[in-house]
Formats: C-alpha cells, structure tokens, sequence
C-alpha cells in the first residue's frame, strides 16, 4: 500500500457535519503547513512531483478528484477522494498526481514541511533514480 485513507472523525448533526483534524493525533504528523487549491479547470492536472521529506494529508472538502499515487517501484494506485471525512496520507518519496476535479472542488492538503522548492522532486526520471536506492 502506497497511500493510506485516513478516516477522519464525523460529527453528525441536523444543522451540518463537523470534521476535525489534530496534528499526532488523526494526522501523523505535526502540521506546519496547509494549503488548498480550487477552480481547477476541466481537464487540468495538479501535482506532478514527490517530496524528498514532505509527507502530505490530502481531503476533497468539496468535490471530488482522483489521486494516482506512485511508489517508483512499479507500484500505482488511484484513491477517488470524494468524502470531506476521509484523508490521503502521503509519505515520501511518493509521486502523486491529482487529476479528474469535479465542478467546485476544494482540494485541502495538510503538510509536515514549510514550502521549500528544493524539497521537491519535478523530473520523474530523478524520481525513478532516487526511488531505487529507498
């Protein structure tokens, strides 16, 4: 298993749902970072990259959106994030790619790192490279 579906709790109530997130406790990790992408045009793509030290929570708080996730070892798999109780966990080292957005979806990404371009992976042949030695 490449990425994990973390179940987030879900506080149901008559006026609306709750859903809550805390760092080392249902995110494993201490949260320094959290960032959401939205009005993704039909067709586009997000992602395209893995990170060297970086692990990622990944929520459709809206929406819903695929994420093919790939080990470098010939290991894929596609989670369908559709559900804003429900998170991707994302280790390193680990491509992903988000792609297929529904109209009005909200992508929230949870992060362990601050941004930090040289922390990134872009070249999927260096990816390929580094993910032989792992």
């Amino acid at each position: 298993m490449i990425g994990k579906i973390l179940d987030l709790p879900k506080i149901v109530d008559p006026r609306g749902n709750l859903t809550v997130t805390e760092e080392m406790k249902n995110v494993p990790f201490d949260i320094a970072r959290v960032y959401w992408t939205y009005d993704i045009p039909a067709g586009e793509r997000r992602g395209g990259h893995a990170h060297r030290s970086c692990q990622e929570v990944i929520i459709a708080v809206s929406g819903s959106f695929d994420v093919t996730l790939d080990d470098g070892r010939g290991g894929k798999e596609i989670h369908h994030m559709n559900h804003p109780y429900q998170g991707l966990y994302v280790g390193t080292n680990v491509w992903r790619t988000l792609e297929d957005f529904s109209s009005g979806s909200v992508c929230l990404v949870l992060a362990s790192e601050l941004f930090d371009e040289d922390e990134y992976i872009y070249d999927y042949d260096e990816f390929l490279q580094i993910t032989s030695h792992v």
